[in-house]
């Protein structure tokens, strides 16, 4: 599976080596050292060259990524799949609640991970499967998936700098404040594998904020949008319950199914820079029915900014 990428070099970066040069323009160090060890990964024109090269203004630079290694693993499942947006470097997909990302013990077969191999099987392509954003089973929308190494650098990248921006919609318990903002340290719970609980010792930063959007007096429900700074696990899950505000339905931090059979949770807005071409991308999901039927009148969500 190869990706080719080419760049015109201009004037003020005439002078760099083709390293330095793929350094700025996003490239890890991991991933150059990768393509320096890979014989023809650089052309100048139809030229091998080596990352030592020094480039010239007008020098058209061939960068091959040359992927060695599928997602071979990963069992094929047809199923159908809700694909906002697609090219060669990412796919952003609204996914269903109930439905785990990855494979793992007692998952090998219901996972969006199996149905996207189906999905590039049907298309006679190989992947990797390279989830940018994490959303756990339960929680629903929009999920970012990087197609090839460098999206993935420069995706992964994004979101340790905060400037991929998440807004999450969630019911919880609970007439809350008009907004706020939940600043507490996050770690794992001693003797669990995946509970987190706030943690100001042993915890890492983790802030959360919010903005009430509806309140039903007759469920005690509040209907919220969220904004994530930090990316940390079970961040909104573990943030609303501090405050007296857990989301119903949530098996692990508050297993109440009288109104909704899952956590009240929905990614459903994303923006972020495209990995190469740098076109800001926004994506909106619309609320699952669950959600909705809760909150009937609650449609697209403002973006805080």
């Amino acid at each position: 599976m190869k990706t080719i990428l080419t760049y015109l070099i201009d004037p003020a970066d005439a002078g760099k080596t083709v390293a330095g040069y793929l350094s700025g323009a996003g490239y890890s160090d991991r991933l150059v050292v990768r393509l320096r060890n890979t014989p023809g990964s650089f052309l100048i024109g139809d030229c091998p060259v080596f990352s030592n090269r020094i480039l010239n203004e007008n020098d058209r630079l061939t960068v091959i990524l040359t992927e060695k290694k599928g997602s071979d693993s990963i069992l094929p499942v047809p199923m159908d799949l809700s694909i906002l947006f697609e090219d060669e470097h990412l796919m952003v997909i609204n996914k269903p609640p109930g439905m785990p990302v990855h494979p793992s013990m007692g998952n090998y077969g219901n996972t969006l991970a199996n149905g996207i191999a189906w999905y590039m099987k049907e298309q006679h392509r190989d992947f990797v499967f390279r989830a940018v954003n994490r959303l756990d089973r339960d929680t629903s929308g929009l999920l970012l998936l990087a197609k090839n190494s460098l999206s993935s650098c420069i995706l992964s990248a994004a979101v340790r700098k905060h400037t991929v921006h998440r807004e999450y919609a969630a019911i919880v318990c609970g007439k809350t404040e008009a907004s706020g903002t939940i600043d507490v340290p996050i770690a794992r719970k001693e003797g669990s594998t995946i509970e987190r609980i706030p943690d100001p010792v042993r915890g890492e930063p983790a802030v959360t904020h919010y903005r009430t959007l509806a309140y039903r007096k007759d469920t005690d429900l509040s209907f919220l949008s969220l904004l994530l700074e930090t990316g940390r696990t079970h961040q909104i899950r573990v943030h609303m319950k501090f405050i007296g505000h857990p989301l119903p339905g949530d098996f692990l931090y508050y297993p109440d199914y009288t109104y909704i059979g899952r956590q009240a949770l929905h990614s459903a807005y994303l923006r972020f820079s495209h990995p190469t071409t740098g076109k800001l991308l926004e994506f909106e999901a619309p609320l699952p029915d669950d959600m909705k039927r809760l909150f009937p009148d609650q449609g697209r969500l403002k973006p805080f900014g």
